[in-house]
């Protein structure tokens, strides 16, 4: 049975859409806090080192690990740490193009298979009483960039270039590329 190494519940409810029959077991993974790096290199090195960490306690098992990141202009957006700080992301994103970033690695002993997927998003210009009123409703509070696409910030959304589910947190598609040619039966 594969192991999900997030206790994401978007990531949770992505796989049991689809069928997977997976375990949970979160990571206790240190996370880097998010800078000026390279987005693509930033989140295949998170996703590989929280399915390391899990991969650890259950060997022999396939363990999957992700992170998802938005990132404008060569900035990282990582969760916020308070309202504030979601007010000021959305505030950056409002009216502009981000890019959404996933690493997703798939791994069982010293076999590894990873990959990043961007997902390009537009949102429309938002006012300052949307911006707030969503974050009044707490949603954003655990989501990299603020906003949840699945949820109430649906309504900000323009258009999306790339993966829909890459966006939401784990891209549906190229985990399943994965599972075919690590040759996992799930």
């Amino acid at each position: 049975m594969l192991i999900l190494a997030s206790g994401s519940p978007r990531r949770r409810e992505l796989l049991t859409q689809i069928g997977v029959a997976y375990m949970v077991n979160p990571s206790t993974y240190n996370e880097e806090s998010p800078k000026k790096k390279d987005p693509e290199k930033y989140v295949q090195a998170q996703a590989l080192g929280k399915a390391r960490d899990v991969a650890e306690k259950f060997p022999g098992q396939w363990v999957l690990g992700a992170d998802t990141i938005v990132a404008i202009d060569g900035e990282m957006l990582g969760k916020p740490k308070n309202e504030a700080a979601a007010i000021e992301m959305l505030r950056e994103l409002s009216g502009r193009k981000h890019s959404v970033y996933t690493g997703i690695a798939l791994i069982n002993g010293h076999k590894e298979y990873t990959k990043v997927v961007e997902t390009k998003v537009w949102f429309r210009r938002l006012s300052e009483k949307e911006i707030k009123a969503y974050v009044a409703s707490g949603e954003p509070l655990d989501k990299a960039g603020a906003y949840g696409i699945q949820g109430r910030a649906a309504a900000f959304v323009d258009k999306i270039n790339g993966s829909y589910t890459n966006v939401v947190g784990l891209p549906l598609s190229q985990v399943c590329k994965l599972f075919h040619k690590a040759k996992v039966h799930v």
